[in-house]
């Protein structure tokens, strides 16, 4: 059997007890103040016995009662032993201990006790307290760090999803972007040359931008402008494309691409699908830290008005939107020719920020 020896488990142990000494001087102070010195030096000895047998119980003996066995009557006959020796140890051990003290010329006796018995009796009550107080402090300092573990637990997977959701935006981004170069590829169009270099710059950006948690608001409306362009590529002049702003600050940071899936759904499940007078209209508006995204584009209705089945782009953004955002509305609306996709966050929700502190 291997005893595992956790100081820092310890140092919990030896802070607990100092309290627990500190406690006790208080009371020293106000009931005996003539003999303090006498009575810190007393406790010190005191208070390395109360440590060291509480070190033991709770670390040791404890976890030993508690263990699975297939007989919950074993447990309980043990943990009726272990309470029992846990007394022997806060009465008798505790007297032996001071008279260990006294051989040394440790502890000096302040009182007398006629017999033994008086004297385990008297010490008995301090021995018991150690066990309430140590216990007590000790359940709490591991819910707070079972709590904190289960945090950063719940953190770390949170942080994991949100990358495996960047995973597949990007590339699904990447994907629709080569198709069109393909298009123009294939019909054999002298603006295929152009498009590459656009698509390069995308892929530039993807590549050294993407990687930090923030880009400046400015980042993220150049790499829209760039796909925009790259898109308005694909379309003869019927197509009428209007982008504006209006950014109280354009060093605000946001998540990489966030809008960009908002865009690209209006290229690829709107304009491309439209017969007559392709549009998309978008709008950005930042103001205080409340951001406002607003995507209108024509679209054929191949279904319900109203009902809006989400691809994997928005899928991905409203769940990302959900891990990175705790005050953020995103709606969807078909209407007969119309998609409308409007997007509002308070960016000083964002929930990383949360996070940070936590780890701290």
């Amino acid at each position: 059997m291997t005893i595992r020896v956790d100081i820092k488990r310890y140092i919990i142990y030896i802070w607990i007890g100092i309290a627990y000494f500190l406690l006790f001087i208080l009371i020293d102070l106000i009931n005996a103040p003539t003999s303090i010195i006498e009575r810190i030096i007393n406790n010190v000895w005191r208070l390395i016995y109360i440590v060291i047998i509480n070190i033991i119980f709770f670390e040791y003996t404890v976890p030993f009662v508690l263990r699975k066995r297939r007989i919950i009557l074993y447990n309980i006959l043990l943990g009726l032993v272990a309470l029992w020796l846990q007394m022997i140890l806060c009465s008798f051990g505790l007297y032996a201990w001071r008279l260990f003290g006294i051989q040394l010329h440790i502890w000096t006796p302040l009182k007398v006790f006629p017999s033994t018995e008086e004297g385990v009796s008297h010490g008995t009550a301090y021995g018991i307290f150690s066990i309430v107080f140590f216990g007590v402090i000790k359940h709490i300092y591991d819910y707070q760090k079972l709590k904190a573990s289960a945090q950063r637990w719940r953190i770390e997977k949170q942080e994991a999803e949100l990358n495996y959701l960047k995973s597949q935006t990007n590339p699904h981004f990447l994907f629709n972007t080569l198709n069109n170069i393909y298009s123009l590829a294939r019909d054999k169009s002298d603006l295929a040359p152009e498009s590459i270099l656009r698509l390069s710059k995308i892929l530039r950006f993807m590549l050294y931008e993407t990687t930090s948690e923030f880009i400046a608001i400015e980042q993220e409306l150049k790499i829209i402008g760039d796909y925009i362009s790259l898109e308005k590529l694909r379309y003869d002049e019927s197509l009428r494309v209007n982008f504006n702003y209006d950014v109280e600050d354009m060093r605000q940071g946001i998540p990489p691409l966030l809008l960009m899936p908002l865009v690209e759904n209006a290229f690829k499940h709107g304009v491309s699908e439209s017969r007559t007078r392709p549009f998309v209209d978008i709008h950005l508006s930042v103001q205080q830290r409340q951001l406002g995204f607003f995507v209108k584009n024509s679209s054929e209705v191949s279904h319900t008005p109203g009902n809006v089945k989400e691809n994997i782009g928005l899928s991905n953004l409203r769940r990302q939107l959900e891990l990175l955002y705790s005050d953020y509305q995103l709606s969807v609306q078909q209407n007969e020719a119309v998609f409308t996709a409007t997007l509002k966050i308070n960016l000083s929700s964002h929930v990383e920020n949360k996070m940070h502190h936590n780890r701290r």
